[in-house]
């Protein structure tokens, strides 16, 4: 499929997704006319990437991790996957991302604290 049928598919950009090429996440084939020819498969990996952005990893972290995810919620677990420098960024990440979790956790708190307690001057008014 052309680049546009996957963005259609996807609802991702073709910009978002040449990014993604450039970042080698992807890998298209070349049609004769050298336009970017994507297998079906490309819709799945685009939504993986998408996840997996959106959960806040960074392209490098995926780009490392994403050949040991070819399917829907199976790892691949080859011995060469998982080296010293990767286990150490995976926990820096997952570091980093709970530290976003305990700062919106504790905005969220906030902000249902200050509305309990307009709504609770509301009730008394």
């Amino acid at each position: 499929m052309k680049i546009g049928q996957l963005s259609q598919r996807t609802g991702v950009p073709t910009r978002m997704l040449r990014y993604y090429e450039e970042q080698d996440l992807l890998h298209p084939g070349r049609a004769g006319n050298g336009y970017r020819d994507y297998p079906e498969s490309a819709v799945y990996r685009v939504q993986q990437i998408r996840g997996l952005l959106d959960s806040g990893l960074t392209t490098e972290i995926i780009r490392r991790i994403i050949p040991f995810l070819d399917k829907p919620e199976e790892i691949h677990l080859h011995p060469d996957c998982l080296t010293s420098e990767l286990a150490d960024l995976l926990r820096s990440e997952a570091e980093r991302i709970q530290q976003r979790i305990d700062c919106l956790s504790r905005n969220r708190d906030r902000i249902l604290a200050y509305l309990s307690a307009v709504e609770t001057r509301q009730g008394q008014a």
